[in-house]
Order: C-alpha cells, then structure tokens, then sequence
C-alpha cells in the first residue's frame, strides 16, 4: 500500500495555511510599496515638482466637466452641510427633550471638531481623488504605461504614487478648513434660523466650549487620514491586474479598505489625543 502525500490528507488543513501565508506575504507587499512611496516623496520634490502642481489642481478643483461644479471642493462641501445639518436636528431635539438646548452650541464645537470635519473631509478624499487615483494607476498598469515608464528610465513609484500622496496633503488642507467651516455654518444656520434658538445663546456656548487646540490635534487627524487613504488607493491601483474589471474591482476595493481606514484613524487618533474621558470639562 502506499501513503497518500500530506497535502491530499489534510486538504483543509493545507487551505487555511495557505490563505494565512498569502494574507501575510500580501501585508509585507503593501508595507514594502508604502515604504517605497514615502521615501519618493523627496524625489517628487525635486524632480516631479510639475507634475506635483499638475496633480494638485486636478484634485482640488477637477478637470473637464467636473471642472464646472468645482471638483472635490463642492463634493465635500455638500457632504458637509449634510452632517452639520444632521448635528444640528438631532443634537437640538436630544437636548431640548431634557431641558438643556442652549448646549447646542456647545455640540457643535464639540461633535464639528473632533468627529465630523476630519472625518468627512477622510471620506470625501477617499471616494472622490483617491478613487480617481486608484482608477488612473490601474489603467497605466494594464495599459502596460507604467511599464514604459520603468524602461525609460522614470521611477514609476515615485512619478505616480509618491506624487499623488503629496497632493493628496496638500489639497486635504484647504479641504479641511472648507468642512470645518461649513459644518459650523450649517449646524448654527440649522439651530437658529430652523429651530429658532436665538444666535447669542448659541455663539456663547460655541465660543465658550471651542477649543484652538482642538482644531489644531484635528488637522493633524485630517492630514494623517489623508495619508492614510492615498497610500491605498495608490497602492490597489498600481498593482491591479485583469483588465478593465479588474480596474473596477480595484476600486471597490480601495474604497472599502480607506473607508475601514479612515475610521480606523478618527478612533486611535482621539484615543490617543484625548483619552477615554474626552479631556473636556463641561463647565463655564
């Protein structure tokens, strides 16, 4: 009689051995190609600084016909209005059931602040210039363009990803300053004007209870994010494969992970800067 080999005695077994090995060799490709990216950054700057700019004005005001509504400016702006809108009708309501609305304003520099402008300005990054990078990368890759590039003696990492990372920072801080100002025009406009709560009350509580340190800790949150979110959306798109499907697939996929990551982001990052208790004393 003979032995069967190992592999067709423990098929399961050699299944799920197989899916570990390759999630792990996946983590240190996608932890090589961000190294590479960020030690391109220096190189984009010095070499590629045309392309930077060209990349910049891309993003933020967009190209073609989305030139005329203003690209990802008005995208997140909307996204924005919506969540400062949200605040202000849920936030009111909740706190006019217990007797305490005049803190409405106090929410807002609150909930604004920390939560809602690094996280939609995270968001609208990821669904708008990361997704048109990871959809720009993918068709150089099975368009065999980045290979061309690699013979003509261009660092593709560094002309394509690194330079998209950049911009991706750059433009994330216009972008932030816009969502922060819109969610507090929205949430004020949506207490006052909509509820009727009167504007010196809730610019009391909102000057009172707003913090210039915690603007600062959230544009730090708001460029991590950014970096973050670019740094997969390039990398899903550089390395795609199966043609135009697998460009959309790509994609899906890009936009799912930065998605997951952004949130990922907002929790350790107040976590770390403001602890469990939320280093706030509601008093004043």
């Amino acid at each position: 009689m003979t032995q069967s080999a190992p592999s067709t005695q423990f098929p399961l077994l050699r299944g799920a051995v197989g899916r570990w090995a390759r999630g792990w060799n996946n983590i240190g490709r996608q932890a090589q190609f961000y190294g590479l990216v960020i030690a391109g950054t220096k190189e984009v700057l010095v070499r590629y600084k045309a392309e930077l700019i060209r990349l910049v004005a891309q993003m933020s005001l967009g190209i073609g016909a989305l030139a005329l509504i203003g690209g990802t400016v008005v995208i997140v702006s909307f996204l924005t209005i919506s969540a400062g809108s949200l605040i202000s009708i849920q936030v009111f309501s909740q706190l006019q059931e217990i007797g305490v609305d005049a803190l409405a304003g106090f929410a807002s520099a609150f909930i604004n602040v920390r939560i809602v402008a690094p996280l939609v300005a995270g968001i609208g990054l990821a669904a708008t210039i990361g997704a048109g990078a990871t959809a720009q990368l993918g068709a150089m890759r099975i368009s065999e363009e980045i290979d061309a590039l690699e013979v003509i003696g261009i660092r593709s990492i560094a002309y394509l990803a690194s330079s998209r990372v950049l911009a991706g920072i750059i433009v994330v801080i216009p972008l932030y300053c816009l969502t922060c100002l819109m969610a507090f025009v929205s949430t004020r406009v949506g207490t006052t004007a909509v509820y009727g709560q009167s504007t010196g009350v809730y610019d009391h509580y909102f000057y009172t209870f707003l913090n210039p340190w915690d603007l600062l800790w959230s544009f730090l949150q708001a460029i991590t994010m950014a970096v973050v979110v670019m740094l997969v959306h390039t990398y899903h798109g550089y390395v795609a494969t199966g043609g135009p499907a697998g460009v959309g697939a790509a994609v899906g996929r890009a936009v799912r992970t930065s998605l997951v990551a952004a949130v990922t982001v907002t929790l350790f990052v107040s976590l770390a800067i403001y602890g469990q208790s939320g280093n706030f004393n509601l008093a004043g």
